[in-house]
């Protein structure tokens, strides 16, 4: 009899803890555990801001860039088979892409030998490319800092939390050492989650600059065999 007694008794006792323990999670919400995270959060925040920023600017940039009408190049090729260099070069102007800006740099050298023209394309392809390209590299520097400064507040945070334990006095309280780790736990969590983001839209980025890189050579081969077999 006193053995159900005492089981009923701890079955009630633990009822009751999990149900504290429920109410205390289900009252924790993102921000408050975002807020909680420490001072190691204001830099997350603010790579987060940064990869976001990079990767709308350099799509709308790419997506730009990559708005070269396929009828312009033919319209082009045909001015230059007809001896219409200038109607080719103003079609070539009024188009503000790195194609068009390649080609109008050949149509400006017609005339001098084909190696030289092609050289002139070639510049004027570096540096539309490395326009293209501006800001990734930072992009691929917030993908591998935000997890290595997320883990650095873990570290902060957990030897906090063993201090704090260290200068208890007597019995130590497992909600003072568990709030002290998910605290802590919270920068890595972030982190991951900002350093994933940034991961991905570099790649997804890398691969769209790809493919306008191969269509800028693939162009420019054709405008070159063009005036190849004008000559």
């Amino acid at each position: 009899m006193i053995l159900l007694q005492t089981l009923s008794t701890n079955d009630s006792l633990v009822a009751d803890s999990l149900s504290v323990m429920e109410s205390s999670t289900e009252s924790i919400g993102l921000m408050d555990l975002m807020i909680k995270g420490g001072y190691m959060m204001l830099p997350l925040y603010a790579l987060f801001v940064l990869a976001v920023f990079i990767f709308v600017e350099r799509l709308i940039t790419l997506k730009k860039a990559a708005q070269t009408p396929k009828g312009m190049v033919d319209q082009v090729k045909m001015m230059v088979q007809t001896g219409d260099i200038g109607g080719a070069r103003m079609i070539c102007q009024g188009e503000d892409t790195p194609v068009a800006n390649m080609i109008a740099k050949g149509l400006d050298r017609i005339g001098s030998p084909l190696k030289n023209i092609e050289v002139a394309i070639e510049n004027v392809g570096k540096i539309e490319i490395y326009k293209l390209e501006k800001n990734l590299s930072l992009l691929a520097t917030v993908s591998g800092a935000a997890p290595m400064i997320g883990f650095l507040g873990t570290v902060a945070g957990m030897i906090r939390a063993f201090i704090g334990v260290a200068q208890e006095e007597g019995m130590v309280s497992p909600k003072l050492l568990s709030t002290g780790i998910y605290e802590a736990m919270i920068t890595t969590a972030t982190g991951l989650m900002v350093g994933i983001i940034a991961y991905l839209g570099y790649n997804y980025l890398v691969t769209r600059v790809s493919k306008l890189i191969h269509n800028m050579e693939y162009t420019t081969v054709e405008f070159m065999d063009l005036l190849q077999d004008k000559k």
